[in-house]
């Protein structure tokens, strides 16, 4: 079907610009005054026409207004010209393409995959959400002894501050203890393989990003940076003091 006028089809039913149409109509009249007479034909705000500024072209924005394509079939019936005529048999035929039974089954199945996109979407975060509580819940849970007491009292350093120690960026550290099988990326969050999970070596803070979102960062204990040391050497990997010219 040639498109004789420009159908919006963004919102939930197809409307076209009362501009466009007064234009296509040939109608003399200035829009700013023919468009009020004709909504006193009984049509209302919010359930025909919904109004809105038009882009500028210069000076200040003209308001515009989205009709539904059943107001400008009246529209058209009302101008009782050959113009009216023709666009009134246009309208018809959009209609009937909206609601044509594939056109139907095509707008549920967009919705669908759109709901099923959203879905797949919270799911992941709730997925992230559990398993940076489970990593939270892991550290909390060892009984700890007088010796480990001692090492958790002192302060909590990031990544990048032992990597430093190795002569590394913090990226490439968190890749290598990845190789490694220490920890795991989940998303974007560093987390310990559940056999390290429990023993205490990290601590989770969450720093909250806005109202709505929130970001966490994983921090090493004095116990997990002697455990790094102890691993790392296990593997032949010394930090730089350690390493022989």
């Amino acid at each position: 079907m040639d498109e004789l006028i420009r159908i919006n089809f963004d919102s939930d039913r197809p409307t076209v610009s009362g501009r466009d149409l007064h234009a296509a109509l040939e109608v003399k009249t200035a829009y700013k005054d023919w468009f009020p007479r004709m909504c006193d034909y009984g049509f209302e705000e919010g359930t025909d026409f919904c109004s809105f500024l038009s882009e500028s072209t210069g000076g200040r924005p003209a308001t515009d207004h989205q009709l539904t394509i059943a107001m400008a079939k009246e529209l058209c019936m009302i101008q009782r010209s050959e113009a009216g005529r023709k666009f009134r048999q246009y309208f018809i035929k959009v209609e009937e393409a909206w609601n044509s039974p594939e056109a139907v089954m095509a707008r549920a199945l967009q919705f669908a995959n759109n709901q099923l996109s959203l879905v797949k979407k919270q799911n992941l975060e709730l997925l992230e959400t559990v398993a940076v509580q489970n990593q939270q819940i892991a550290e909390m849970q060892p009984k700890a002894s007088y010796y480990d007491l001692i090492l958790q009292n002192k302060n909590t350093v990031p990544i990048t501050q032992i990597a430093k120690d190795y002569g590394m960026s913090g990226r490439k550290f968190n890749e290598l203890l990845h190789e490694l099988g220490v920890q795991y990326k989940f998303r974007k969050t560093w987390l310990l393989y559940q056999q390290y999970a429990e023993c205490g070596y990290t601590q989770s803070r969450t720093y909250a990003i806005d109202e709505s979102r929130s970001v966490m960062h994983t921090y090493w204990t004095q116990k997990g940076r002697l455990f790094l040391y102890d691993f790392l050497k296990s593997e032949g990997i010394l930090p730089i003091m350690e390493q022989e010219d």
